[in-house]
């Protein structure tokens, strides 16, 4: 186990046979390896390069951070919520946050085309999985908000790992209790915003109808991207026009680049609070199969990274990636896609530093 955790990068490793170090504050490298000063040195966390630990080697967690029981103390945390209890199609997205977690150790340190340099501006780290009960909804919302409460109340900016979309109200129940009613730019096929379903009002197909129920949403600052699918009305998109919020279809955005749109985004957030909710289904399944809900003619993964880098400069206070259900793409590109969006989150949440 010491092994695995100075692999894992969760401290410095201590071999007998050692380079002769450069600095006393930095602690000894193994003969042979590359020497890397930001690592051994640096007062952040940092994902181990590839060139010293190989990927398949140490605990499985977001990026091979360091894993802390809670979020004291982290700018950021990566934490996990494995419920998929309120699917409507295809269960698995319980599974997600671990398959994530599996695909992102290919990330690395820098984001080389924004410039971003997430990891020596934040404090981050993986904080683990909410203790979610499948077996009864109502309560596991009730622990979502619960874990949600602790992380946003310690002044650390959560990005969660889905499990399916209903997540997002409780998540957004402690995130409002903070910072009032949010801004929201939401990707995905389905607004989300049904009252009930089989007389049930909390499944994943409900979230934001939820949360204008109590006021956490500023819906004047609410934009839906990538809605498509047939409907059980004429009219599907009634309600959330009715409540403010822009609805960007698909269609809007076919064959073009979102970067004018995502500067129109950015006009109507503001300065005020803003949380990032992004559905794996909001990509064409072309890119993106291992989901529970599927719509054709989605969203590509270059206009994804449109939105996400078209979001930098906002008051981002949390994010989501959900509805990844790795089963469904044997390939693992479905998560992998969702662990790359993850990072893009990181790298544009407020005081990340660009080299």
């Amino acid at each position: 186990m010491r092994l695995l955790l100075q692999a894992a990068g969760l401290r410095a490793p201590k071999l007998p046979v050692t380079a002769a170090a450069s600095s006393s504050s930095s602690p000894a490298v193994p003969m042979g390896l590359p020497r890397h000063p930001a690592r051994w040195g640096s007062r952040f966390h940092v994902p181990p390069s590839a060139e010293a630990v190989a990927r398949s080697v140490g605990i499985c967690s977001m990026m091979k951070l360091p894993v802390q029981g809670s979020a004291a103390g982290l700018d950021a945390a990566f934490v996990g919520v494995p419920l998929d209890t309120g699917t409507s199609n295809r269960p698995g997205a319980r599974f997600g946050p671990r398959q994530i977690r599996a695909e992102s150790s290919l990330l690395r340190r820098f984001n080389s085309s924004t410039g971003a340099a997430p990891f020596d501006s934040l404090l981050v780290a993986d904080i683990g999985d909410v203790n979610v009960n499948p077996y009864n909804l109502p309560q596991s919302c009730r622990l979502i908000h619960g874990a949600f409460q602790d992380i946003v109340g310690s002044g650390c900016v959560p990005l969660a790992l889905g499990g399916d979309h209903t997540i997002t109200y409780p998540i957004l129940q402690a995130v409002a209790e903070r910072h009032g009613p949010v801004g929201l730019v939401h990707v995905d096929a389905h607004t989300d915003t049904a009252d009930r379903a089989l007389g049930e009002k909390i499944y994943h197909g409900t979230p934001f109808r939820r949360c204008v129920d109590e006021g956490l949403l500023d819906c004047g600052r609410v934009v839906q991207i990538g809605i498509r699918g047939s409907s059980y009305g004429p009219d599907p998109y009634k309600y959330c026009r009715d409540q403010g919020f822009r609805v960007v279809l698909a269609e809007e955005c076919w064959m073009r680049s979102l970067v004018p749109l995502m500067a129109e985004v950015r006009q109507q957030m503001q300065d005020r609070p803003v949380y990032i909710s992004f559905d794996i289904d909001g990509l064409d399944p072309a890119y993106a199969p291992g989901t529970g809900t599927p719509e054709v003619a989605g969203l590509t993964p270059a206009q994804a990274l449109e939105i996400i880098r078209g979001c930098k400069g906002l008051n981002i206070v949390g994010c989501d990636l959900v509805e990844v259900a790795p089963m469904y793409d044997v390939s693992g590109n479905t998560a992998l896609l969702g662990a790359n969006l993850l990072f893009e989150m990181l790298c544009i949440l407020p005081g990340v530093k660009t080299m």
